[in-house]
């Protein structure tokens, strides 16, 4: 099966880049908006049920934190996509490295970790281009507290669902 690891902002922000998203992100059916922890990866039984006795041992030391959207961003060149960037990602640098330790360490990573809320992607340049152009000027200043991270699997009908639930406890 398919599992990945994910935070997700409160309905206000997810309203907010669903206005985006519904035009602009492929993905849009599929999940809510989120910021990715752990990509989509195969995991067996047993691998999950390393990975379910890590998430609940790690959140349990982990204090909620809060997180402040404060702009539009964008990966190009190396990547066609559009996001919610933080005004302080080390907030979410932490609790990435926190939860991708031990079991879900990942080595040989070809990227640094770049905690985002995506919007927009598989975009061609020139629509990259023009909405990242018409975004950019634009000011945010939205905040959240993230108290929660969610263990997802894609089902066999392509969404992705909250398999586990675990709550940030310090």
């Amino acid at each position: 099966m398919v599992y990945g690891i994910a935070v997700f902002p409160p309905d206000e922000i997810k309203e907010f880049a669903n206005h985006y998203r519904r035009r602009y992100d492929p993905q849009f059916s599929v999940i809510d908006p989120h910021l990715t922890l752990r990509a989509r990866e195969d995991w067996t039984e047993e691998q999950l049920n390393n990975v379910i006795n890590h998430l609940e041992h790690v959140t349990a030391t982990i204090k909620p934190l809060k997180l402040h959207f404060n702009r539009f961003s964008t990966f190009f060149p190396v990547s066609n996509v559009i996001y919610l960037a933080l005004t302080d990602p080390e907030p979410m640098k932490a609790l990435y490295n926190i939860v991708c330790s031990g079991v879900l360490e990942e080595t040989n990573k070809p990227y640094a970790f770049t905690p985002h809320l995506t919007i927009a992607q598989d975009l061609d340049d020139d629509e990259l281009h023009d909405v990242f152009a018409s975004l950019r000027p634009q000011s945010l200043d939205m905040g959240c507290t993230i108290d929660r991270i969610e263990l997802l699997m894609l089902s066999d009908n392509g969404l992705w669902q909250a398999l586990n639930t675990f709550t940030l406890q310090v």
